[in-house]
């Protein structure tokens, strides 16, 4: 699903000094924390037009759409901004392997502290 962007909220957003802003992915039906990625505007931008998440990746220094090589695509159902603008939460179905970890685990906080 494609979203409207609403350019005054993305105004309002606030990135750190690398011009990035951490994204949440949550499971959109079991509300499972899968992973924590960056995104910039672009990748922002990105992910509303295409309905599936994109982010940015600071090792690579390049865009990465997600389930490009993995297959598991994550279509975003809605997306959050918090309280502060500085952290943005997207609710998503998984299509694919339902893996979001790079290594082979479903969610990337998988290891108890």
């Amino acid at each position: 699903m494609k979203f409207a962007i609403n350019e005054s909220l993305l105004k309002e957003l606030k990135y750190d000094s690398k011009g990035l802003i951490p994204a949440i992915v949550q499971d959109a039906d079991k509300n499972d924390i899968l992973m924590m990625a960056w995104m910039d505007e672009e990748a922002l931008r990105r992910t509303l037009n295409v309905g599936e998440m994109v982010f940015w990746s600071r090792s690579r220094k390049e865009y990465w759409h997600k389930g490009d090589t993995s297959g598991n695509v994550m279509e975003v159902v809605e997306w959050f901004v918090d309280c502060d603008a500085d952290v943005l939460l997207f609710k998503v179905h998984m299509h694919g392997p339902q893996v979001a970890c790079h290594t082979g685990a479903r969610s990337c906080f998988f290891r108890k502290g």
